[in-house]
């Protein structure tokens, strides 16, 4: 019996092994005024830091989400983010040289999402720089389609991410203290939810094949952003009914009510062009709108990926005046801009 072919799919790239080093170089030829690599540790660092007395911020993760993590490394947002392989843990020595690299005096804050390596490696980080920089940790896990993964024990960190970056990044711009800004950031992934879904696979550069396979006439809801599957495999539906399928368990868990507002955020996988992006948004309106919740800010396009896969995600985050505030607050980013 002969053995199957194997399918490699197109990637624009050189060598496998140099995609997250020369991805990297690429968003810092493209943002000198931003940002700067530091290409030794793979981490990418707000141009022009640290600022004596704020706070630091540091994130990161596997690649192959761009443009978390690096992309939103800037005034507003992260001070430094760090690029492991793609969908694979940064290591803790990267996360201590992007923590001692941020460190202005006020200490710094780990955004981490729930995915055991990454707990890990950042608290092995944290470890590393006892005694010499005050370090403060939040640890994402706003993902309720399934309760434990293959990458984690508990809710997978996801959308809630950006906005969590977004947010406590605003706070910590401001001045606050570490315990504020971490206090801030307790606060958004409270009280924020997601869910996603997905019409095909992506492709893993080193592996050359699709991590699962689908039908033409199927979809997998409650994806994660590797390409875990989900709660369920079912048949292809309008995006209407798709979305109610994401809402459902997010409004339930956040116990979301009529008079309630929030930022609804629809994230691109990376694979589904934006015209279907605002298809999806508006299904999510009209939704909510019919359960009395009001959507007082709004994020629509690809900014946490899972490479090319097609498909989406929504997160919903409650909101109060102070955190639509902290939101509307000048950023400056590769990825995110607005204020200016």
């Amino acid at each position: 019996m002969t053995s199957p072919a194997v399918v490699r799919v197109k990637k624009l790239i050189n060598r496998v092994e140099d995609l997250v080093p020369e991805s990297l170089a690429g968003l810092g030829a493209a943002h000198p005024d931003l940002v700067k690599i530091d290409a030794t540790n793979r981490v990418v660092l707000r141009a022009g830091g640290p600022r004596r007395g704020k706070v630091g911020l540091v994130s990161g993760g596997g690649s192959g989400h761009e443009p978390l993590h690096g992309g939103f490394v800037g005034l507003g947002m992260l001070d430094a983010a760090c690029a492991g392989h793609v969908f694979t843990s940064p290591t803790p020595d990267q996360m201590e040289a992007a923590t001692r690299a941020v460190d202005g005096g006020a200490g710094v804050l780990h955004i981490v999402k729930n995915y055991t390596g990454d707990v890990l490696n950042f608290q092995m980080a944290a470890d590393l720089v006892a005694g010499e920089v005050e370090v403060a940790s939040v640890v994402t896990n706003d993902d309720v389609a399934v309760q434990d993964s293959l990458y984690t024990a508990g809710r997978r960190g996801v959308g809630v991410t950006v906005l969590l970056e977004k947010i406590a990044g605003a706070r910590a711009e401001q001045g606050a203290s570490l315990a504020e800004v971490t206090a801030t950031a307790v606060k958004v992934n409270a009280n924020g939810r997601s869910m996603g879904m997905a019409l095909s696979s992506c492709v893993v550069p080193a592996a050359g094949t699709p991590t699962f396979e689908l039908g033409d006439d199927e979809m997998e809801i409650g994806i994660g952003i590797h390409g875990e599957p989900g709660r369920r495999r079912v048949p292809l539906a309008p995006v209407d009914d798709i979305a109610e399928m994401l809402l459902e368990p997010i409004v339930s868990d956040l116990g979301l009510k009529a008079g309630d507002t929030v930022l609804a955020f629809v994230n691109g996988m990376g694979g589904s062009p934006l015209i279907e992006l605002y298809v999806a948004f508006n299904s999510v309106s009209k939704i909510l709108g019919a359960k009395g919740v009001t959507i007082r800010r709004s994020l629509v396009g690809n900014y946490i990926t899972s490479l090319e896969m097609a498909g989406f995600s929504v997160t919903l985050l409650r909101l109060d005046d102070e955190m639509t505030r902290l939101w509307d607050a000048q950023v400056h980013t590769p990825a995110l801009r607005w204020g200016l």
